[in-house]
């Protein structure tokens, strides 16, 4: 081969090498960003977003494991799987200083234990998850808190998500317990309570929870604030409960796998979707929560106003963010199948 020849080859690949790269693999929850953000964030960088989603922490959390890491450029991991990942070699530091919109996070979702620093993870949207009811079948102030799910004449009507830290929460917060306790015996307990609230519940639902009640299948369950508010939308009878015993609260944030192939898109991406008006698109359509302090204020008075999607600072004081349990989580899952099973 000729020296022009080899020049016109190396340049042939070099191009395609470029071409491949402009690319960003995203893992994310089911409907979490909007299609049409997707859409202007390749518009404008020339970065094609591969884009799939999962239905919880879990199935994400084994799969990257499984790939060791690789695979994905972005994840959207909850609080308590954060350091977990972390600590197990899944996530890599994120450069702080190619996201040039990080400033606009409101700093009481910053630096948790989780994630000191936030090295490992960027907040994107934070919730909680309470009680639905449809108001046109039950009257709501009847339903006051968890406790009240495990009435019997709610015998084969409940819905549940399909979480096992949501799940187990909710029979924590009813026995007195911390959300994230790691004593096997307070644990324990939640799932002797847990197993007599089964014959209760018609359903496990992870990937939207307002169905069943949009559909009539069901009218009283567990259910996340941003599902309530996609609900309203359709049939404004579906109400929103935060459990006097309290609700559980999440923060799900971006984060970079270790072995992400395009992590400069990757950050592109991330800070893009820190862009106010961007995260003022996510919150009005699927109606979660944003740190992002800049976008709130963009934001119309009655989303912002709106306490399912930001709570009163009392709901929120007496509720609990999960937080990572460590080798505990094993105990979780073994009562989490026993309890699916019907064991």
């Amino acid at each position: 081969m000729n020296k022009a020849s080899l020049t016109a080859a190396l340049c042939l690949l070099a191009a395609t090498v470029a071409h491949a790269e402009e690319k960003v693999v995203v893992y994310n929850w089911a409907e979490y960003i909007p299609e049409s953000t997707l859409e202007a964030f390749t518009q404008e960088t020339g970065v094609k977003v591969e884009y799939s989603t999962y239905d919880n922490n879990e199935t994400m959390y084994s799969k990257l494991k499984l790939q060791k890491g690789k695979g994905y450029d972005v994840v959207v991991p909850s609080t308590y799987l954060v350091s977990k990942m972390r600590d197990e070699g899944l996530l890599q530091k994120i450069d702080h200083a190619k996201l040039a919109n990080l400033g606009n996070l409101s700093p009481d979702l910053m630096d948790k234990p989780y994630d000191p620093g936030n090295q490992y993870s960027i907040p994107y949207l934070w919730g909680s998850t309470g009680i639905g009811v449809n108001a046109k079948e039950i009257d709501p102030s009847t339903i006051t808190a968890w406790a009240d799910l495990w009435d019997p004449k709610w015998k084969g009507q409940l819905l549940l998500v399909d979480d096992v830290r949501e799940v187990f929460q909710m029979g924590l917060e009813k026995n007195g317990f911390s959300t994230n306790t790691t004593n096997p015996d307070e644990i324990k307990t939640a799932y002797e309570d847990l197993q007599k609230l089964m014959p209760n519940v018609l359903v496990f639902n992870a990937d939207a929870p307002r169905e069943p009640f949009l559909a009539g299948d069901v009218n009283l369950g567990m259910i996340w604030s941003g599902e309530v508010v996609m609900a309203q939308k359709e049939n404004p009878d579906i109400k929103y409960i935060y459990p006097k015993e309290g609700a559980s609260f999440w923060v799900d944030s971006f984060a970079v796998p270790s072995g992400a192939e395009h992590v400069d898109n990757a950050l592109k991406f991330i800070d893009y979707m820190l862009r106010p008006e961007v995260a003022k698109q996510v919150v009005e359509e699927f109606g979660y929560s944003t740190p992002n302090q800049a976008a709130q204020a963009l934001l119309p008075d009655e989303i912002r106003n709106n306490p399912v999607i930001f709570p009163p600072s009392e709901v929120v004081k007496k509720g609990e963010f999960q937080n990572d349990v460590g080798e505990t989580m094993k105990l979780y899952n073994d009562y989490w199948e026993k309890l699916k099973s019907g064991k």
